[in-house]
Formats: C-alpha cells, structure tokens, sequence
C-alpha cells in the first residue's frame, strides 16, 4: 500500500557529495518516521539517518557532521545529502519509512529497493 521509490545513488571521487531521495505514494493517511539504512558488502544493514514527522533527526555517529536528512512533507519525500563521501560510505542505501494506510489503525514499515553509492577514485 506505500511504494518507496529512491533516486540519487552514484559513482563519485573520495570528497564528493551526493544527495539520495525517496518518494512514497500509495494510499496512507500519515507518514511518522522516514530515515535512511546502509548495508555495506559483508556488513549487516545499518540506520544512517532518521527524522521524524515533527522534524527530529537523528544520525549514526560515523555520518554526523557530513550527512543531513530532511524531508518534504507535502511531497512525501526524504531526501539526504551527503558530503565529504569517503570510500567506507560504499554501500546500498535504503529508504525506511513508517507509514499508516488509510485502512489500517496502526503503522507499518515500508522499504525501498535501495540505490547503490560508490566512492571510489
């Protein structure tokens, strides 16, 4: 019932930036959290970045300082920038999004097909 659509994933040089987004669209009456996960080839999947519906974000301490997240709510969008990309950001980065849909009481979670960042030179 919530389809997540990401854009934005790279090839870029050690130093670059780059900003990923995702779209959710479907029938929901409300969208809480929506953040972003890595998984990394041989590493479990990891949160990178969340915010919540009032705004609230929240970062995994190896991003802070070069990653922010934001999201626009009239279009149901997430988006993170990313900066200072060094190669240990090489990953696949998903979009999370809880959302309700508009025949449910309670939220789910919703998942991304992921887009793949590489930093290398």
């Amino acid at each position: 019932q919530v389809q997540l659509v990401e854009s934005g994933g790279h090839l870029v040089q050690p130093g670059e930036s780059l900003r990923l987004s995702c779209a959710a669209s479907g029938r929901f009456s409300s969208i809480h959290s929506m953040g972003w996960y890595r998984q990394a080839p041989g590493k479990q999947r990891e949160l990178v970045a969340s915010i919540s519906s009032g705004g609230r974000t929240d970062f995994a301490d190896s991003v802070k300082g070069r990653f922010t997240i934001s999201r626009d709510n009239d279009k149901n969008t997430t988006y993170l920038q990313m900066s200072s990309l060094d190669r240990e950001d090489t990953a696949v980065y998903y979009c999370n999004v809880r959302a309700r849909p508009v025949d449910s009481w309670r939220s789910y979670e919703y998942w991304g097909q992921g887009t793949q960042v590489t930093v290398s030179s």
